[in-house]
Parts: C-alpha cells; structure tokens; sequence
C-alpha cells in the first residue's frame, strides 16, 4: 500500500525537484521534509506539525491537501507506538524563518515597551500648556488684552486665585489688564494626575515713540 511518503516524494521526483528546493519554498528543513517522504513519525514533536507541514508541502506539489491528511492519518493510525519528542521544539524551521519570528518578537516588545514608557511619562509630567494668542508679548495702545491658551483638557487652571473654564478641547481665555512697564501672569497648571506646574508669562506696554 502506497504511503503517503512515497507519494509526496514521487511527486517531487517527477516536478524534478530536490528536498532544498522545497527547503527553499515552504521554509522546512531538508531533513524533516526526508523525514516525512520516510514517514519517520518518531522525528516530530507532535502530530500537529507534521500535519502542517504536509499541507505545505502538497500545496507546494500541487497534490489534494485532504487526501494526503487522510493518507498520512490512514499511516499514522497504524502504528500507535509513535512517541513524539518530549520537548515542542520550533528546530524544524528554517534559520530565516526562525530569524524573522525573532524579528517580529523584538519589535513587539520595542513597540509595547515605548507605549508603556509614554504613558508613564504623561503620567508623571505636568499638564502640557499652549499660549495661542497674543502672538506677540509687546503692545503700546491697548489697555487690556485676551489671552487665549490651551492645556489638557482635564487639567485645572488658575490665575489669580480664579480658575478658569476649559472648552472640550482644552482651550480657555483670560482679559488680562495692562499698564505701563512689565506685565506678569502666572498660571498654575493642575493635571489629572496632581501634578502641577506655573507658567509665567510677560508682556510688555510701551508708550509709542
């Protein structure tokens, strides 16, 4: 009776194909494709690779995926004495694969670290904070002027001792009045996360020359 090693390795022979030539395609090392054409059960660790395998290997060679799982079970099922290595072992990829798999693996964990570490950062720093207009610190005629900023939008800001209102999207505005000379304003920053910060900003009004 035809096993289903002998038909996957006459395919192969009659393709003109080598074992590394499938090395090549499917990514499996010669020497568990030898095993399979061999029906050397014993080589794997488990049922489910060799089954793997096969379905590459036929979808490789053209043959009917389902037939040969079912020739290989037919084979299987007659020796129950199969003892597969203890150990799951991933030896039966090919180097590239297994670099690529380590690729992969080294990246995730660089991309879930970073995203951990930003989220700490933002936990442990104070609120950002944006002055959006004026866009200039300078004036001579004006007495009064509107400060408009944007922080996080669960942050509370205070100037003066009054807390300001924030819009959805952490926008908030403040009349700021103006004499002569240096004009300071402080606003304190309160985030989510109780950390706070002052930011100091000046302005200037000259009398025009």
């Amino acid at each position: 009776m035809t096993t289903v090693g002998e038909i996957l390795k006459k395919e192969r022979h009659d393709k003109g194909l080598l074992l590394s030539d499938i090395e090549k395609k499917i990514k499996v090392r010669e020497k568990y494709l030898k095993a399979l054409e061999e029906n050397n059960w014993n080589f794997f660790s488990s049922k489910i690779y060799i089954i793997g395998i096969l379905k590459n290997y036929s979808k490789l060679l053209g043959l009917d995926q389902k037939k040969i799982v079912a020739f290989f079970r037919r084979d299987y099922e007659k020796n129950e004495e199969v003892k597969f290595k203890k150990k799951v072992s991933s030896s039966y990829l090919t180097s590239e694969t297994k670099k690529a798999i380590r690729l992969v693996l080294v990246f995730s964990f660089l991309v879930i670290f970073a995203y951990f570490g930003y989220q700490l950062s933002l936990y442990f720093s104070p609120p950002s904070f944006q002055i959006l207009s004026p866009t200039t610190n300078t004036f001579y005629v004006e007495d009064r002027i509107r400060i408009v900023g944007k922080t996080n939008k669960d942050t509370v800001v205070t100037v003066f001792g009054q807390r300001l209102y924030l819009g959805e999207d952490g926008t908030f505005s403040y009349d700021f009045p103006l004499h002569e000379g240096i004009n300071k304003i402080d606003f304190l920053l309160t985030g989510a996360n109780g950390k706070s910060a002052t930011i100091e900003k000046i302005f200037y009004k000259k009398t025009p020359q």
